[in-house]
């Protein structure tokens, strides 16, 4: 098995931008279609938003011809340093519309907001998924750099982090998640769908 999926290349005509207002309704659909079996995580990107847990500017669409094909937002977290707390980012949730999957348009939105995220003052972003699909961005075990996942209920190997130009060594410790992804019950894995995943990851 290959350590990283190959990347795939996308369809012509896409191109990606800040998501507005003007496009809520149409990611809230994209969401919703996009995690048919998990309707909670539309709830969530509304409830970030309200709750102002999105970061300003971390929120993007991916389009082609004037259509809203995929999204991806960046939330604000924290780590809980020795020194003091540390302001980071996780990236949650990624979303491509059905139709559009498996096109390289996930792929392209994890690089825009990785490439813009670099660019400001957060030192880390976080997430949840797939190490055969993330490492290719440059994300790595994020207990190997020290730092413990917000839940037990997080497989190690799909607790990830990559590293921006504002990290320092010191900045490690416990991930905090705002509170909008513990009234979803949006953490880890429960149950059978706990051992399912840990088992699909080798560990």
């Amino acid at each position: 098995m290959p350590e990283t999926e190959p990347r795939r290349p996308t369809p012509e005509g896409l191109t990606i931008r800040p998501e507005d207002t003007r496009d809520h309704a149409a990611v809230r659909d994209l969401v919703a279609r996009a995690f048919v079996e998990e309707p909670t995580v539309a709830d969530l990107v509304s409830l970030l938003r309200a709750d102002s847990a999105a970061e300003a500017g971390h929120s993007y669409v991916a389009e082609i011809g004037g259509e809203v094909v995929g999204h991806v937002m960046m939330t604000r977290a924290w780590v809980d340093a020795l020194p003091r707390l540390v302001r980071v980012l996780v990236l949650s949730p990624l979303s491509v519309a059905p139709e559009w999957q498996s096109r390289g348009i996930g792929g392209a939105l994890v690089e825009f907001a990785l490439a813009e995220a670099s660019g400001g003052d957060h030192p880390l972003v976080f997430l949840e998924g797939s190490p055969l699909y993330y490492t290719r961005f440059g994300f790595e075990r994020a207990s190997r750099l020290g730092f413990v996942a917000p839940s037990r209920r997080i497989p190690d190997p799909a607790f990830q982090v990559v590293t921006l130009p504002a990290y320092e060594d010191w900045m490690t410790g416990a991930l905090v998640y705002p509170d909008v992804f513990w009234r979803l019950d949006a953490v880890g894995l429960r149950g059978e769908q706990l051992a399912d995943d840990e088992a699909a990851l080798g560990e």
